[in-house]
This record gives C-alpha cells, structure tokens and sequence, in this order.
C-alpha cells in the first residue's frame, strides 16, 4: 500500500512553502523498521487545522488510506505522537544541524562555564546550543 507513503510528499511541499502552516521543519529517514517522518510544528492547533481542512492535501490522503485500510487490514500502519514540550534544550557539538537546530535556531553557548542546569533554571534556554 504505497499510496500513504506516495501522499507525504505534496504534503510536505504543501506545508513547507506556507509560512503560516505552522511547520517549522521536517526530517525523513530509514530505520531497520522502516520510514521515520519527524516533523516540528509551532502549535498544535496549526497541526490540527491543517489535518483536518478540506482544502488540503492531508484530508483526501487520509481519507484514502482508511479506504485501503478497510479492505487491506495491515498492509500498512501509521504510527503517530505529538508532544508539547514548553522548554528544551539541545546540544550539538562536532555535529550537523538535525532535529530542533535544523527547525529553529543555533544559539552559541556564550562560556565554557555555562551550565545546562543553570539556563533551564532561569527560563533563558534558547532552542538549541552549540
């Protein structure tokens, strides 16, 4: 049942050349248990607009894999979570930009005495550090 896999790319080009669709960025890898699509959104209720609007390339794909799904019990599976997280912190050090770096900023730690455990405390934490 390729079809799922097939409607995510108009999905993403949909999302990624709207500013206001509230996609921040995406990831898509391979695993040992298949295809892994990470996505960074800045609201859960731009996420639930866009999966929901009739307009939208979501709606009909969706629609189109419970069909399949109906008569194909199996042949493929979605698996879905979304998390608000109000505060995070991500290091990257020796290393490209991926995950959240990739779908907000770089800030760069200002001293080599910075310590995460002080940043999260004092509400400053930029998205991520390098």
């Amino acid at each position: 049942m390729a079809a799922p896999f097939l409607a995510m790319p108009k999905m993403l080009t949909e999302l990624s050349t709207d500013p206001d669709s509230g996609l921040m960025g995406f990831r898509f890898s391979m695993s040992a248990d298949g295809p892994v699509l990470i996505q960074y959104w800045n609201s859960r209720e731009k996420l639930y607009a866009y999966a929901s609007a009739p307009s939208a390339e979501h709606r009909p794909a969706w629609s189109a894999f419970n069909r399949r799904a109906r008569m194909a019990a199996g042949a493929v599976g979605i698996w879905h979570e979304t998390f608000q997280v109000e505060r995070a912190e991500t290091m990257y050090v020796g290393m490209p930009r991926i995950g959240l770096a990739r779908a907000t900023e770089v800030i760069p730690v200002a001293q080599r005495s910075d310590r995460a455990r002080a940043r999260m405390a004092d509400g400053s934490t930029p998205p991520s550090q390098v």
